[in-house]
Order: structure tokens, then sequence, then C-alpha cells
């Protein structure tokens, strides 16, 4: 709600998600990477895996230097991890952004052949894409990631859906916690969600960090049929959802003029389709568990 001369009103939170693929990887996108980011890309063995981190981290730093109004090289990111002081660790939690960036909220994640980097103003967001995979041991997964609650919902849903349902679930909730900033090591089990034959919605959250269940929004994405998404938004009302297809201002950028077709093609979607979202609606170990895909 929003106060306005002593009135109330509804206003949703706009939120962008942009989606690219790992195909759009370039060399030229490693100078929008800070030195962090080049090492810890350098530190993956498969070149697939590269050619994920590279596409997303640029793009986070193109998308925020769009909204931010300023050049991609002023982008700078504090990771912030709720849970400790970081006394003890390298690096690590949220990526936040700071200096001419400061108070945007931004989320990353990738698995498969999707990239998708979900951007605010003001309130923190989470994404997660998931591949579905049959390779999976979705059964045995359940047991750790879902609730019994949920792991009863799952098994009363036909036998054909149990693994795309099972990738739901695990969007969903991961999107939740990197939306608070917890991450999947405050256990997934933490946070109940709504059956995948409903729409998202938060039953209960009980880790440290969990926010108030009224302030937390859940909408599914559509990634396409052999994936599942969700984005969070930590807010007053549900977000309004657009999606954009991330390739003119990646080729733009790998070009040499980041700022180019500043429209990024929006409304596109992920590439394979998929428009505007609101709050609720549905459409038609994964990969997006990595400590710095928040």
């Amino acid at each position: 709600m929003i106060r306005h001369n002593g009135t109330v009103s509804d206003a949703r939170v706009h939120c962008d998600v942009w989606w690219a693929s790992p195909a759009q990887a370039d060399p030229a996108l490693g100078r929008f990477l800070d030195a962090h980011e080049r090492e810890r890309r350098a530190r993956l063995r498969q070149e697939a895996d590269r050619d994920r981190y590279i596409v997303a981290h640029a793009l986070a730093r193109l998308v925020v230097a769009r909204e931010a109004g300023c050049t991609p090289e002023e982008v700078a990111f504090e990771l912030r991890c709720p849970n400790c002081d970081g006394a003890d660790r390298a690096p690590h939690g949220k990526p936040v952004p700071v200096g001419p960036a400061a108070g945007l909220e931004v989320s990353i994640s990738h698995s498969g052949d999707r990239v998708a980097v979900a951007l605010a103003r003001g309130h923190a967001v989470g994404v997660d894409v998931e591949e579905v995979s049959s390779r999976r041991d979705t059964a045995g997964l359940a047991g750790m990631a879902l609730t019994p609650g949920e792991q009863a919902a799952l098994r009363s849903l036909p036998g054909d859906r149990t693994t795309g349902d099972f990738f739901t679930y695990w969007a969903r909730k991961e999107a939740l916690l990197k939306a608070s900033g917890e991450g999947i090591y405050a256990g997934l089990t933490s946070v109940e969600v709504s059956s995948p034959d409903e729409p998202g919605r938060v039953l209960a959250w009980t880790s440290p960090g969990a926010p108030p269940v009224g302030r937390v929004r859940l909408v599914d994405l559509d990634a396409g049929p052999l994936y599942r998404a969700a984005l969070a938004v930590l807010g007053p009302a549900g977000p309004e959802v657009a999606a954009h297809d991330a390739g003119p201002l990646l080729a733009a950028a790998a070009g040499g003029d980041p700022v180019a077709d500043g429209s990024g093609g929006q409304g596109q979607g992920h590439p394979e389709g998929g428009q505007r979202h609101a709050a609720g609606q549905v459409d038609a170990l994964p990969d997006a568990a990595a400590p710095h895909d928040l």
C-alpha cells in the first residue's frame, strides 16, 4: 500500500525479467565482469558453465546500468549474506547494486539453455529457473527439498507430471530464498509453498531471515515447456512483470555499444515466447543452486 494525501492505494511492484541463452556468450562480454567474477568464471571446468556465467553476470551489469542511467563500468555489486558477517569466508551472498545503481535489486539464475536476470527498484527480488530433467533423482531430492505436506501433495498429482511438478516446487522455493538473501543454505524445507496445480503462494516460512508471509509475492514464469521458473518479490502488492529478450542488448554490448537498442526487445520474453505475468498467474541437483546464483 502507498499513501497519497491520506488515502491508501494498491501499487504493483514493477519487475523486469531478462531472458538470455548461454549460446549468446562472447569473449567480449568479459569486460563487464569485475576481477572477482572473472576469477570465479575461470575456475569453472565446463565450457557450458563458463558460458552461462559470463552471459548471466554481464547481463546483470548491463540491465542494472540501463535502469540506473549509468555506464556498465560504473555498476558495482556488494555480496551480502544475512547469515554471517563475512569475516570467515570469501565474499558471498546476494549481489546488491551500490554506487549510482543503489536502490535497485537484482537476482540471477541459469539452468540448461536458460539465463534469467530479474530487476526491481526498492523491493527485494529472487528469480529461479530449472531445466526439467528426468535424469535427476527427483524422488531422493524430494525428501531433502520438500516438506511433508509438499511431498504428500506431489504424490497426489498425476504420475506423468511428477518430474515437472517437482521442479515447479524447487523453482518457487529457491526464488523465495534468493529474495530474502538467505539462499538454499537456509534449507529448502524452511519454506512451504502451494501445490504446483495452484497459483504460487507461500504457506509457511520458518527460516531465521524469513519475511512476514503477508509481504511475499510469488509468480510462476513461462520459461518454455522443458523448464520451470518462478519470481519472488518482497513487497506490499503483487508484481507486474515485463519480460525481455536480452539478445539485442548482449549483441550490442559484445559489439562495443552497450547502450545500442535500449529497448532490449521489451515484451519478447524468453527466446521461445512469454510476455507479461500478474501475481499468481501460471504459464504453461538443479543448476540454480550455485552460491553465486542469487
